[in-house]
């Protein structure tokens, strides 16, 4: 098949042990049925078998290693070295012991593998004949012996090339199906990246149609209700007042328009499910991913946290995950996320070096979290321990 057909390295490698290990089966076979044959001297058994040997070593030198080397595709030369010292042992061994040609079954297995398509069989069909050949001049009668070699040539040369032919194809379907899928997967990718460009252009198309229609018309308004007040101070404060009660109601609507487009844009972490299952992804991936020991603790009956808090004690999750990772130099982390007096609290615990929280190296990270955890009135602290180690802890109203 080399020349024809270049497979895929792990599958072509795997197909080839097992001919291999069948090539070694029916060679042994051979051998013990050479020696319980009654008429050659013991001489002529021992060369037979002598040569068989050979055979698969010379095979495993030039054929198996130059297999295993180029994944199952070798050269036509590097093929046709290997075949020509096997078949010289083979047929060596069949003019010392005709019998010797039970081993034949073995070589054909290993002809379709070193040797391209057209040639392999012409390869088989010496073996097949060759054998009956060389009993020919070991009797008499030749139309008898004729008689029944020709036959049994061609049917062993018939099975030999259709089982050729078999393996050849089936390692064509391997190729294609590898081509396919390999085709398969790049189309995948360009189909999510094509799904992922348009829906972020679909998504800014609505958070454009979404400011138009709410924020920036309030914020059209308030401009002209500030510059109606402006023109009003001096010669109509009431009315300059009930402007300014309109700019504030306005500024307020506005307010709340903003916090409804942010809290609907929700981390797709907490949109796929609950937070005890986003943070028990965040912990099982760092697990995957590493080779810390992470466990996940989270009881049972946690309450249903608005939007703002889950999304706070999410991104707390990641950032401690993240640092732990990066700079930590742990072997273990423990996340625990649970009710205490009325707080839902997240702890985050590694075996690390620590660290001086109020460095301001490490501070800016913590500020950030700190900061989320107050406006949805939390509170984040962390704890380092003399000899490292660090927890942090983030709770927030339940």
């Amino acid at each position: 098949m080399p020349g024809d057909l270049p497979l895929e390295q792990p599958v072509e490698l795997k197909l080839l042990r097992y001919w291999e290990l069948f090539y070694l089966f029916v060679l042994i076979a051979g051998l013990v049925a050479l020696q319980l044959q009654d008429e050659p001297t013991l001489r002529a058994k021992l060369g037979a078998s002598a040569l068989l040997v050979a055979g698969f070593g010379w095979y495993w030198w030039f054929g198996h290693r130059h297999l295993v080397r180029s994944g199952g595709d070798v050269t036509p030369r590097v093929g046709a070295v290997a075949v020509a010292g096997v078949l010289a042992c083979f047929f060596g061994a069949m003019l010392l012991v005709p019998d010797a040609a039970w081993a034949s079954p073995s070589i054909i297995s290993q002809v379709f593998w070193l040797l391209p398509l057209r040639v392999a069989v012409v390869a088989v069909v010496l073996i097949s004949f060759v054998p009956g050949a060389i009993s020919l001049s070991d009797g008499d009668d030749l139309s008898e012996q004729l008689a029944s070699t020709i036959p049994a040539g061609v049917i062993f040369c018939s099975l030999a090339v259709m089982l050729g032919l078999f393996i050849h194809r089936i390692a064509q379907q391997k190729e294609e199906q590898a081509l396919l899928i390999e085709r398969l997967a790049a189309s995948r990718s360009e189909v999510a990246r094509l799904s992922h460009e348009a829906g972020t252009a679909a998504e800014r198309e609505r958070l454009a149609r979404e400011i138009h229609d709410t924020l920036a018309q309030g914020f059209t308004s308030i401009v002209a209700l500030v510059q109606a007040i402006e023109s009003e101070l001096d010669t109509d404060p009431a009315a300059a007042r009930r402007h300014l009660e309109l700019t504030a109601r306005t500024a307020r609507e506005n307010l709340d328009e903003a916090r409804s487009m942010v809290a609907a844009l929700t981390p797709s972490a907490l949109a796929a499910g609950t937070l005890a299952d986003a943070v028990r992804r965040q912990a099982d991936r760092l697990a995957d991913e590493t080779a810390l020991t992470v466990t996940c603790r989270i009881d049972d009956g946690l309450p249903k946290l608005p939007t703002a808090a889950e999304v706070v004690l999410l991104r707390a999750t990641q950032e401690a995950l993240h640092n732990t990772r990066r700079h930590a130099h742990a072997t273990t982390v423990a996340l625990s996320l649970s009710i205490v007096d009325g707080l839902v609290r997240l702890s985050v615990w590694d075996d690390g070096v620590g660290f001086d929280p109020d460095a301001p190296a490490a501070g800016y990270g913590l500020a950030g979290m700190r900061a989320r955890a107050q406006q949805v009135g939390g509170e984040l602290t962390v704890h380092c321990g003399e000899r490292g180690g660090t927890e942090l802890v983030v709770e927030v109203p339940g």
